[in-house]
């Protein structure tokens, strides 16, 4: 339940932050996929749709996604997209398959790239 509510919460966020933040609308420049997170089952999954510099999201799978990023179950979703060093909790990840990537690899660096702009602002 809670990945399926984080993977959630993060279309909410890209969405948000492709209509108000200039440093995330350029990342969507000359864009137009779609991309899904989920479980390895399929059980849990959300796919992402790029379009227009824009961002949304829909619940279950699409047929041909850019990029799909499984993680073995839904427990491991949330801590690894929750670690605090996502990059090394990715790449141990795909190291010991409990991570799998289907589609472009290129698109899953663009896609981290991107989850640093949904870093809630720190205020002084």
């Amino acid at each position: 339940m809670k990945f399926r509510f984080l993977l959630w919460a993060m279309g909410l966020l890209m969405a948000k932050a492709s209509r108000k933040n200039p440093a995330f609308q350029q990342q969507l420049n000359d864009k137009n996929l779609v991309f899904q997170l989920q479980t390895l089952d399929g059980k849990v999954a959300r796919h992402f749709i790029v379009k227009d510099m824009r961002i949304s999201s829909k619940s279950g799978t699409v047929p041909d996604p850019a990029f799909a990023i499984a993680f073995k179950d839904a427990a491991f979703g949330f801590q690894t997209l929750q670690a605090s060093n996502k990059q090394l909790a990715f790449m141990q990840g795909i190291q010991d398959k409990t991570i799998q990537i289907k589609g472009n690899p290129a698109l899953v660096i663009w896609f981290q790239g991107l989850t640093k702009y949904l870093k809630p602002k720190k205020t002084a």
